[in-house]
């Protein structure tokens, strides 16, 4: 049996539309600027080349605060709007890092970062570097953890940052045990090459920030008992 023309013509403009669905997609999203804890939108200027087309940028990923959050009464209660948790030294940090890769290597990267949420479809996997920040008070969904697990297993790197201590640290190992319930988490021996690279890295020590630099290491220590 033959479709007629007019039918050829129907089936047509559902491929084409679903064609252009399906690209649409799974396009990037656009960089749109969030306001962070530490500064207000619109406080620091944009680099004149933020719009510039690049082969990698700084991601950063949003997600909800957990039951430990830090920030609680301070942060905005929708997340997904900025002021939150995962917006700690944003953008300010993600935009000096993206500036030490331009400096110390040939990859050609965006001035500015990106926020990547696991919730908007499949747009994680356009980035196939994500940070987060303040793991150790997330509160990943279930689902965004199985989403997170898949973008890994596809190949992307994840860098989690900024997290003290004990309580911190197994809310960060429990959420992990949910990424990857069949692997533990374990250390990068200090002569792996990741380490000896750019800077030789002989010794992994706590940063801790302005506010703990007096008291010495914040909470219970950098190494986790």
């Amino acid at each position: 049996m033959r479709i007629p023309k007019a039918g050829w013509i129907v089936v047509s403009v559902f491929i084409f539309f679903g064609t252009a669905f399906a690209v649409d997609h799974n396009l990037p999203r656009p960089f749109r600027e969030y306001p962070g804890i530490e500064y207000r939108l619109g406080s620091i200027p944009l680099p004149p080349d933020y719009e510039e087309k690049t082969e990698w940028a700084f991601a950063r990923l949003m997600f909800p605060p957990g039951w430990n959050n830090g920030y609680a009464g301070r942060d905005n209660p929708d997340w997904t709007e900025g002021s939150s948790l995962w917006s700690q030294d944003f953008p300010r940090a993600d935009r000096h890092f993206s500036e030490a890769v331009r400096r110390l290597t040939r990859v050609h990267v965006r001035s500015v970062e990106q926020i990547v949420s696991l919730d908007d479809s499949n747009d994680v996997y356009n980035w196939p570097w994500l940070y987060a920040v303040q793991v150790g008070e997330w509160g990943i969904t279930d689902a965004q953890a199985a989403k997170l697990r898949d973008y890994l297993l596809r190949g992307g790197f994840f860098m989690a940052d900024d997290f003290h201590g004990t309580v911190e640290w197994q809310v960060f190992q429990e959420s992990m045990k949910r990424v990857f319930p069949d692997r533990p988490i374990v250390d990068i021996p200090d002569a792996d090459a990741a380490f000896h690279t750019v800077y030789d890295l002989d010794d992994r020590y706590q940063i801790v920030g302005h506010d703990h630099l007096e008291s010495g290491h914040k909470y219970d220590g950098y190494v986790p008992r």
